[in-house]
């Protein structure tokens, strides 16, 4: 018995392991077959220009995407009458205030009316709009989407913002990191060198984080012409940089793909609620990925209210940006300060001396002001990040570095 125990698990872990095999050999070679090649060399202005989004998913997505039929519900047909499809508890909640948000009801599969102001806010159609919970979601699901887990790689720019890297391990996929140059602009012809058959996104973060700087528009359009696969520009902070979104860049390059957020500028981090703004095909797949009611009523309902108080968001902008160059001239008369980077953002990104992590944990430990270490990054050796918050708040902490600073160099001159 023991025999033919041993006998059939050998079979079934050998039949497994056969299946394994063809089942990695079989993406590779649908991969490799479905699309061309994305080296610099072999891809031409005029050819991507001429490309439509429909050709970048047909050439780049996962087949298996290509071919997914998305979760459906009636709610996608029917959004009004007597709703008994999806098994709610019409009773509604047992909430201590009056509910006005009917919590018991799913919320829209497709943020409909979001989705219509956001297009007017952002100069684009409806149609070119994924809503989801915040930049997070949709930049694992351009992951999930895009690049096959053992084969894929993306390029990212270090220093940038970390979860490129976290969605990225998370999905199997390699990294192959091109620093930005130490004045923090995209080293292309590097980038582009690095690309290979099985790269499927390039990663730009504009305005940078931590480096608080927007990329050339030249730059974008040289990749992503150069460059048929997905090329990503992480727009979170766009609304503070005098630049503004180069969403523009859509109508000429359907390979490229825009995300913001309302966690920054509009002061919603609290309701996770961010966009991406590509080609319709894109869009369409990541509607297709994406879980059914991804965004909750509550934070969809917020995030609206704040669209339909747009003015009320550009004069708190006005009032940051006069703050951020108060805070950066204060800065910089430091002696200790050795520089702080321009910012199109509502941070700074600043270079002490010495000792900036040790005086970055003084300041949280010993003054309960809580900034963001970045020494350990390329290019920004012994560098603090902090956020401008209101006027009172850069006092505090401006006393609170001077303080950390004296507490420090006393200690060492010990």
């Amino acid at each position: 018995m023991t025999s033919d125990h041993t006998q059939i698990q050998t079979f079934c872990i050998g039949a497994l392991t056969g299946l394994t095999l063809s089942y990695v050999y079989n993406q590779i070679k649908a991969s490799k077959k479905s699309r061309p090649s994305s080296s610099p060399s072999s891809s031409s202005n005029s050819s991507s220009k001429s490309s439509s989004g429909a050709s970048v998913c047909a050439a780049y997505a996962r087949p298996n995407i290509l071919t997914l039929q998305p979760y459906r519900c009636a709610r996608d047909d029917y959004e009004t009458g007597l709703l008994l499809d999806a098994n709610e508890n019409t009773l509604g909640p047992s909430l201590s205030s009056p509910d006005t948000q009917e919590l018991e009801r799913y919320p829209s599969p497709y943020q409909i009316p979001l989705k219509q102001k956001l297009s007017k806010i952002r100069n684009v159609k409806p149609e070119n709009i994924f809503v989801g919970v915040g930049s997070d979601e949709a930049i694992d699901m351009l992951y999930r989407i895009f690049c096959i887990p053992s084969v894929s790689n993306v390029i990212t720019t270090p220093p940038t913002y970390g979860m490129y890297k976290v969605s990225a391990v998370t999905n199997d996929v390699q990294i192959k990191p091109v620093p930005l140059s130490p004045s923090y602009d995209l080293r292309v012809p590097e980038m582009l060198e690095a690309v290979d058959e099985n790269t499927r996104i390039i990663w730009i973060c504009s305005p940078g984080n931590p480096t608080s700087k927007c990329v050339k528009s030249s730059d974008v359009r040289k990749i992503a012409s150069s460059f048929s696969g997905i090329v990503v520009l992480d727009e979170a902070y766009i609304d503070f940089a005098e630049s503004g979104s180069l969403c523009h860049l859509l109508e000429t390059y359907p390979n490229i793909v825009v995300l913001q957020t309302l966690s920054k500028a509009f002061g919603l981090a609290g309701i996770r609620c961010g966009f991406a703004i590509s080609s319709k095909e894109i869009i369409e797949l990541m509607n297709r990925v994406k879980a059914p009611y991804n965004l909750n009523k509550l934070s969809s309902a917020v995030a609206l209210d704040a669209l339909n108080n747009y003015s009320t968001l550009q004069k708190n902008i006005k009032l940051l940006i006069k703050e951020r160059e108060r805070v950066k001239s204060s800065l910089e008369s430091r002696p200790y300060v050795v520089r702080v980077q321009q910012s199109d953002s509502n941070f700074l990104l600043f270079e002490l001396k010495r000792n900036a992590k040790l005086i970055y944990q003084v300041m949280a430990d010993e003054y309960s002001v809580v900034t963001r270490y970045r020494g350990a990054e390329v290019h920004c050796g012994e560098c603090v990040r902090v956020t401008v918050g209101k006027e009172e708040e850069n006092e505090e902490f401006l006393k609170a570095l001077d303080g950390a600073w004296e507490r420090v160099e006393g200690e060492k001159s010990l």
